[in-house]
């Protein structure tokens, strides 16, 4: 029997560079773009082909900016905001609980195709995995976290690298590069690339700051200084001691910098962090992927409605060859 292993696809991650990578005019017969769908089942299936994941969970932002974190944070993904609408309407919940009332900045062409997503993913089999409040990164981090199996995530989300650990098994498919120069983000990746150990990325993350993210930073301290700090202090907590009790490899000027974003400080952590335990109701075995589609008459309605092609053959030769 195959060793278990499991994959964490960031499916909007995904998906949105499914729809910018292959043109608008790949259409079904309807004249209706299809590029996010067909582009994103040619990713799984370029993956689950060459990892040969046993268990794959595609998961799901129902809440792709929490309340609570704007709330500890308030510029988090201020800029991704496209208007106020309807839960039901937030791209990305498919209608299925969505906490949030704002819409992430998406083109027109795209918001039909993520329904579409959810239906052929739906009779494929394959596991789609989310928690209301919650970001897919906060259900990969309790995937992750709890599966007991070794793990490859799937994303082009660098917030991520926070959840490798060489000695569970967690490493990064890390897509940013594109699909096909993807990167096997492992401890000594993190190590070589940033000059600290995976444990202290979230930490890092919060010092240097994100503008994809509406995350400020502490200003005047870049990657390099906050490396520095983390290589000498360990985390991020332990640097704010050692400037609090004076210790020379904290300089003045940091100790400035420091102080004057420590209302930041104080909550950017928590924004940044992961969740690594939510009740998420699924357990390994629920992720199991299936060799076949599960709902194979209605796989097959899918795939006429929507001219999934080649795409679609793909996916089933991939699950297929699992058997």
């Amino acid at each position: 029997m195959a060793e278990r292993r499991l994959m964490l696809l960031d499916t909007a991650s995904l998906y949105f560079r499914a729809f910018y990578g292959v043109p608008t005019s790949v259409t079904n017969d309807a004249g209706q773009p299809v590029n996010a769908v067909r582009g994103l089942l040619d990713f799984i299936a370029r993956f689950v082909t060459d990892y040969r994941p046993t268990h794959l969970a595609c998961c799901w932002d129902n809440d792709w900016r929490p309340q609570w974190r704007v709330d500890l944070l308030p510029s988090y993904k201020t800029h991704r905001v496209a208007q106020t609408v309807p839960a039901d309407q937030v791209v990305g919940a498919g209608g299925r609980g969505a906490l949030s009332q704002v819409a992430e900045e998406s083109p027109d062409e795209l918001t039909p195709q993520v329904p579409v997503i959810r239906d052929v993913l739906a009779a494929l089999g394959i596991a789609v995995v989310g928690k209301d409040g919650y970001e897919a990164d906060d259900v990969i981090g309790t995937l992750a976290s709890t599966a007991g199996v070794p793990v490859d995530v799937v994303t082009g989300d660098r917030d991520l690298f926070q959840l490798v650990d060489d000695r569970t098994g967690v490493r990064v498919l890390y897509v940013a590069r594109g699909i096909s120069r993807h990167e096997r983000v492992d401890e000594a990746w993190v190590r070589e690339r940033y000059a600290i150990p995976a444990a202290a990325y979230a930490d890092f993350a919060v010092m240097r700051g994100d503008t994809s993210d509406g995350i400020p930073g502490v200003p005047g301290i870049g990657e390099k200084t906050a490396a520095q700090l983390l290589a000498r202090h360990t985390s991020l907590h332990g640097i704010l001691r050692a400037a609090s009790d004076g210790d020379p490899t904290v300089t003045a000027g940091v100790r400035s910098k420091l102080a004057a974003a420590i209302d930041y400080l104080a909550v950017a952590p928590e924004v940044v962090a992961v969740a690594r335990d939510l009740d998420l109701g699924v357990s390994l075995e629920d992720l199991a992927l299936p060799t076949a589609p599960v709902q194979p008459e209605r796989w097959s309605e899918l795939v006429a409605a929507w001219s999934l092609g080649g795409s679609a053959e793909r996916i089933a030769a991939a699950l297929a060859a699992r058997g």
